[in-house]
């Protein structure tokens, strides 16, 4: 302890600093840190960012766009030759460019993610299933040339813009800066910018879905492998604003999933991903009778906006009319949309007339190909209205990461505005052009909330109007997935209340969901250090609302840390311009608050603080830190190494928690115990420790961990996973649980974990017990290491006394899916205008009953009588 203490105080310049802080007292200055006024500060400055992408979509682009298609005639021979994205610079055996594949300059560019760009020209991406020379796609092509000097002339006026884009209604995509465009490894380009979050809820209003689908005998085989690919497309045009249900029927109703039956769930990823799990472990038997199911899916239906129910079927039969008539009619608030599947037409009369006499839309999908371009009708049958009354709402997406176009992980926002035609003879139609838009890198929105104002444990945060989380510094979005990172499959839809756990009566995320502003003070366990170590703090939170967007935003200053601002002469802004860019590459800024910096802060002052880490030459580190006003971090190599092996005789304990490992006995132990968790090393001592109440047990709680689990949880939610300290892998990376213990390849899987932290007593500075272990024993020796945050222990191995690792696996329930927490959904809603065709349904369907269905019908009942 004296040799250390003396090192620290040599090589920190804590003596030094202290004496310079006194030296430049007159000339400093320390106030209070007002959270109210320094959050209402941040969230204007984030609102003026993001006012000014909405302004280069609403000015700029949307005008542009609705003025060229008003100007331009639709010409069915049209030759046009455009960039085509996946075409550009491919030439044939000859050495010419292939047609719509001209020469098309592209350089690196570090403003978009180090791609290839041309930021002189935009370029057009067509989905493989969408003809790229169609009439419809060249007038649409032809027309939006005229967004290319708009693009150009926002980037200019606006540096910090990323992608700005055109998706059009017809199926493609105009996108600037332009790139070349990668397929995959088949060679197929499935980007359709119509599937895109941003392009749907832009396009339509919050809606209620209710999928029916038919699994009698008769949908067995391609019909129902076409059944289940229109249910996952269907479910892909969905969002966070959205609820949505699946319901199978035959001759009685069966809910996909029984958790959710009698109510509509969020169409958030979690839940969408959920649904299509399920819908392919669908079984077809039984004969089809739609009544029942249709009944059903009117009884859960009860939003005020747009309501919708998918019937998906090879026929029907039944007289169906009067339950129209008792649920729907003459009001016709929810549309029904009916795919007719398979080959054989002989009912489509019967699926034409139900679409058409409820304001939906009927197609026949008879292949996989068909699918796609069938389902986006049912979007612009919705859009109706929005559009025939020229309602031009402004909508921001969730969190998403965008992989395929831009190729990062990066987790990104995107605000988007409808296009609409504004040709009178096309009024009543209410025809969408497509959807206008541009990409908001959260990173950058975060930057004008910088750490370093807030304190060592202050941290600012962004939440949607559903509480979902935009930007936290406890967001997790990734997983190690062998050697790689991929996103959660449900990354985009962790919940304020799933990072700040211990607000367990939800006031904080209530309030921010609903826009208010205020405070609010919790007392918190702080998970750091990748969940290994707890921190009590007392936190306080200070919201507000972003104006003209669905987001709020929050701060957390902490008690103690946070409370006071530190200001000289110099700013750190101005501080950095004397920085080279070595320099800034190699400087730790109070920016970024490492883990020794904050678990230091919380020593006491004047002790030294040990924190033990892996350099990449393969040297162990201790970062020796002090807490005085600045804390200094002086890493020393304490031992060295031999062929990966390490010599030594004793174990040194963190007492802010017990992984700093440098092992037992005189003996030649494996580097890769140093860092580990001591429970895993030794379970029996640490247990005897824990038992004699040197160290307690502190309960901590993660919602966004990954578990390998080989077996498929039909109910739906994540299992709760409870983790014992001496199970070996807890503190992998992003917490990573093995739930199951079977050699075979396992999927990674969303679940919830409690796991324990320790906190050690500090009141007891040595202990020593004898732990039997049948016909031998094992003693210790552990001892206080003054003025420090370790514990020397001293173990004689004279035998191994292994405890059994256990863990309990919790009944998996659906309350996490199920649960209706509060939600803002946007104000504005287009379900009717009185204008609509509402003939456009389909096919050439009179309002009366078929002669068809009639007769069907007719039979039917002499048939029963």
């Amino acid at each position: 302890s004296e040799q250390i203490n003396a090192i620290a105080s040599k090589y920190s310049g804590a003596v030094l600093l202290q004496k310079k802080l006194k030296d430049v007292e007159p000339i400093i200055r320390i106030e209070d840190v007002d959270g109210a006024r320094l959050v209402l500060e941040f969230a204007d400055e984030i609102e003026r960012m993001l006012g000014s992408k909405m302004k280069s979509v609403k000015v700029s682009l949307k005008y542009t766009a609705e003025d060229a298609d008003l100007y331009h005639e639709y010409n069915a021979s049209l030759q046009f030759d455009y960039f085509n994205a996946l075409l550009v610079n491919t030439m044939d055996e000859e050495g010419n460019f292939i047609e719509l594949g001209g020469e098309f300059p592209l350089e690196e560019n570090e403003h978009f993610n180090k791609l290839s760009v041309n930021t002189l020209m935009s370029d057009i991406q067509v989905p493989t299933n969408v003809y790229n020379k169609d009439p419809n796609i060249l007038n649409g092509v032809y027309m939006s040339e005229a967004l290319n000097d708009v693009f150009i002339s926002n980037f200019q006026k606006d540096p910090t813009l990323t992608w700005q884009y055109f998706g059009s209604s017809a199926g493609f995509f105009r996108l600037y800066p332009g790139i070349k465009w990668t397929p995959d490894s088949n060679g197929v380009v499935s980007f359709d910018c119509r599937n895109r979050n941003w392009y749907i809820q832009a396009a339509t209003s919050p809606k209620d879905i209710v999928i029916l689908v038919d699994v009698s005998g008769s949908m067995k085989g391609l019909k129902m492998t076409i059944a289940k690919h229109t249910i996952n497309t269907i479910l892909d045009t969905l969002g966070e604003n959205d609820f949505v249900n699946v319901i199978a029927y035959t001759d009685y109703v069966r809910y996909v999933e029984p958790c959710f039956k009698g109510t509509l769930v969020q169409a958030d990823l979690d839940n969408r991903e959920h649904f299509k799990l399920l819908v392919e472990e669908l079984h077809m038997k039984g004969e089809a009778k739609v009544k029942k199911a249709m009944k059903e899916s009117f009884r859960i239906l009860g939003s005020l906006c747009n309501q919708a129910i998918m019937l998906i079927t090879d026929g029907a039969m039944e007289d169906f009319q009067s339950v129209f008539e008792e649920f729907n009619w003459p009001d016709k608030k929810v549309r029904v949309f009916t795919y007719l599947i398979g080959r054989d037409m002989t009912f489509s009369e019967n699926i034409k007339w139900i679409a058409c006499n409820n304001k939906g839309y009927y197609t026949h999908i008879s292949t996989l190909a068909d699918v796609q371009e069938n389902v986006m009708e049912y979007l612009h049958v919705l859009s109706r209205p929005m559009v025939i009354n020229h309602d031009h709402d402004i909508i921001w997406t969730e969190a998403y990461m965008d992989s395929v176009v831009t190729h990062s992980l990066l987790l990104m926002t995107s605000v988007a505005m409808p296009v609409f035609s504004k040709k009178k003879e096309t009024l009543s139609h209410g025809i969408l052009l497509g959807v206008v838009g541009t990409d908001v890198p959260l990173l950058e929105v975060m930057k004008l909330a910088p750490r370093y104002k807030l304190g060592a444990h202050g941290y600012a945060f962004l939440i949607t109007n559903n509480g979902y989380i935009l930007a936290h510094p406890d967001l997790r979005p990734l997983y190690v997935d062998g050697k790689k990172l991929k996103p959660k499959p449900n990354y985009n839809s962790v919940d304020l209340s799933e990072a700040e756990w211990e607000d367990t009566e939800d006031s904080l995320r209530t309030a921010m969901v609903k826009g208010e502003t205020g405070t609010l003070t919790l007392d918190v366990r702080a998970a750091v250090d990748k969940g290994k170590r707890p921190l009590f703090l007392k936190n306080e939170y200070f919201y507000t609302t972003i104006n003209e967007t669905p987001f709020s935003f929050g701060m957390v200053l902490t008690r103690g840390h946070g409370q006071y601002m530190f200001f000289g002469n110099v700013s750190v802004e101005e501080g950095e311009t004397f920085l080279t860019p070595v320099d800034k590459e190699n400087l730790f800024t109070v920016d970024h608050f490492p883990i020794w910096y904050r678990l230091a802060a919380e020593n006491k002052p004047g002790q030294f603080f040990f924190y033990a880490s892996v350099c990449t030459s393969g040297s162990l580190h201790i970062c020796l830190s002090m807490s005085v006003w600045v804390c200094v971090c002086v890493c020393l190599i304490i031992m060295g190494f031999r062929n990966d092996f390490i010599l030594c005789y004793t174990v040194y304990i963190n007492l802010n928690n017990p992984s700093l490992y440098a092992f037992v006995s005189v003996s030649m132990c494996p580097f890769t115990q140093v860092g580990k968790f001591f429970g895993e090393i030794d379970g029996s001592v640490m247990a005897q420790l824990l038992k004699s109440g040197l160290f307690k047990r502190v309960t901590l709680y993660d919602y966004q961990a990954m578990c390998k689990n080989a077996h498929h949880h039909t109910s739906g939610a994540r299992p709760l996973f409870l983790l014992e300290f001496n199970i070996c892998g807890l503190w992998h990376n992003d917490y990573v649980v093995d739930a199951h213990r079977q050699k075979k390849v396992e999927l990674m899987q969303p679940c919830n974990t409690e796991y324990p932290g320790f906190m050690y007593d500090t009141s007891i500075r040595e202990t020593n017990s004898i732990i039997k272990c049948g016909r031998c024993q094992k003693m210790f020796v552990l001892q206080q290491v003054p003025n420090s945050n370790l514990v020397m222990l001293v173990v004689q191995a004279d035998c191994d006394c292994i405890l059994n690792s256990f863990e309990h696996n919790a009944t998996v329930k659906c309350n996490r899916m199920k649960s209706q927490k509060i939600r803002r959904r946007p104000e504005s809603c287009h379900a009717y205008h009185p204008h609509e065709n509402a003939n456009d349904c389909g096919g050439a369907c009179g309002i009366a009953v078929s002669l068809t269905l009639c007769f069907i019908c007719l039979a039917t009942s002499l048939a029963l009588h």
